[in-house]
């Protein structure tokens, strides 16, 4: 028996936070058989972020009961169960917190689903809930809300609970405790540190930087290292003296800072990152009739590409994404073989260019479209986005197709002005690795501001 759990809390510091709203969908394989959904009065201040992203307000939860009126129901619904959550350490943390205040230990066999997607989907692009959901076609509604987002988990464990077949890999999953107790040191380190978007520096006694690493919650990936039983995690919580870090705001600046340190100081425990990180790339071609195809090869960093891919899954991903939203041939791009038409045409999804019935000119303008899409070369750009505070954004420099650095700037004459735009950018090195990180990214975040010099 499973108890599917979703969990909003007020935000704040680690250990701190409170609960808003839970929902627990007693699952037993099969169907949901029991559940539980209530708003909670956390007795302290929701952060403003939160508030923004659950639209939960103090002010809702004033009526609300507080935990321990509602403490045995979670006991009850939860009893002989083991705990399913997307990112389970958060949830069951939070819950033995909230228990443990009442004076209670709770203690709960637990599953991650974060973990389960990775093992048994490794070709996702994605394993944030949300985006996780929508690419396996699993109706949401309600995102950010514990009912929407237990009930999205519950459809998706089920299809987990599917796809292994011999449970092996579920039975193997399954955590008897899953918090791990932080040395003092340790803790002291991490209240040092923000729960924001940025890079961070593990130093040993001597100062040497031994890790460096990103996150869109510093706080919390470090805690991961303090808290990981593989090998890397226990010599860094053995030789960790000191954790510095740099806020950027942005994701896409965390991760070509990122790439561009390691690189550099080249850190003993980031070997894995030290070499190229993708794998396969998108090249263009012109066939026998003079339609523009596409494939996709082997990555050589001597050469270049229309965009690179870590892996071959995201590469065939991309490509058939690409292939629908500007109609063009599975065949053509090397999706589909046949010596006939594609199978897109016989569904009206293609214009016909397999057999030729559709003119190179007008196919070919869709197939320029979709480079100039996925591939920035020769172009010289600004790719805006969040800035450290509020007020301020950040400006990554694309000139002649080469990355050439990134800024921030909180007044717009200061991106418009080109001199000035030079002294705010600071300069990083160019290379195929920083032009996939780029690449992928504009793939994935639709919503960045692009501006064209």
């Amino acid at each position: 028996m499973y108890a599917i759990v979703d969990i909003e809390t007020t935000g704040g510091k680690y250990n701190e936070e409170g609960i808003t709203e839970i929902a627990i969908y007693k699952f037993d394989g099969h169907e949901i058989v029991d559940q539980f959904i209530s708003l909670v009065n956390p007795e302290r201040e929701i952060q403003p972020f939160v508030v923004n992203l659950t639209g939960i307000n103090n002010k809702m939860l004033r009526d609300a009961p507080k935990f321990y009126e509602i403490a045995k129901r979670v006991v009850e619904i939860t009893e002989d169960c083991i705990i399913v959550a997307h990112n389970a350490s958060f949830d069951y943390r939070i819950l033995q917190t909230e228990f443990k205040r009442l004076g209670f230990e709770y203690k709960r066999k637990s599953l991650c689903t974060v973990e389960l997607s990775q093992k048994l989907l490794p070709e996702m692009e994605s394993y944030k809930l949300g985006k996780l959901v929508r690419a396996l076609g699993i109706p949401m509604s309600d995102r950010h809300r514990a009912s929407g987002d237990a009930l999205a988990t519950v459809k998706l464990f089920q299809l987990l609970l599917d796809r292994d077949s011999e449970k092996n890999i579920i039975q193997q999953a399954v955590k008897s405790e899953i918090k791990k107790k932080v040395a003092t040191r340790l803790l002291d380190m991490l209240e040092t540190l923000p729960s924001e978007t940025g890079v961070y520096y593990i130093h040993n006694a001597k100062g040497d930087i031994i890790y460096i690493g990103k996150s869109r919650n510093i706080k919390k990936r470090v805690n991961q290292h303090f808290t990981g039983t593989n090998n890397k995690s226990k010599k860094i919580q053995k030789q960790v003296a000191a954790v510095t870090f740099e806020r950027t705001g942005s994701e896409l600046v965390a991760l070509l800072k990122e790439s561009e340190e390691i690189k550099r100081k080249k850190p003993m425990y980031n070997r894995a990152q030290r070499g190229n990180i993708f794998q396969f790339a998108m090249t263009s071609y012109v066939d026998d009739y003079g339609y523009i195809g596409f494939r996709i090869c082997k990555a050589d960093a001597r050469k270049k590409y229309i965009t690179t891919f870590t892996n071959m899954s995201q590469a065939k991903h991309v490509m058939f994404k690409l292939t629908e939203e500007f109609q063009l041939c599975q065949k053509i791009n090397e999706l589909h073989s046949t010596k006939n038409n594609c199978f897109q045409y016989t569904i009206n999804e293609c214009h016909g260019a397999c057999i030729q019935k559709e003119a190179p000119e007008s196919y070919n303008e869709r197939a320029q479209q979709a480079i100039d899409k996925y591939s920035y070369t020769n172009k010289n750009m600004l790719i805006i986005d969040r800035g450290r505070h509020h007020d301020e954004r950040s400006a990554i420099l694309i000139e002649n197709g080469e990355y050439k650095g990134f800024g921030f700037y909180s007044l717009n004459y200061q991106i418009t002005n080109k001199s000035v735009l030079k002294t705010i950018i600071t300069p990083m090195q160019n290379n195929r690795d920083v032009q996939h990180i780029i690449q992928s990214f504009l793939r994935r975040k639709n919503r960045l501001k692009i501006i064209t010099l």
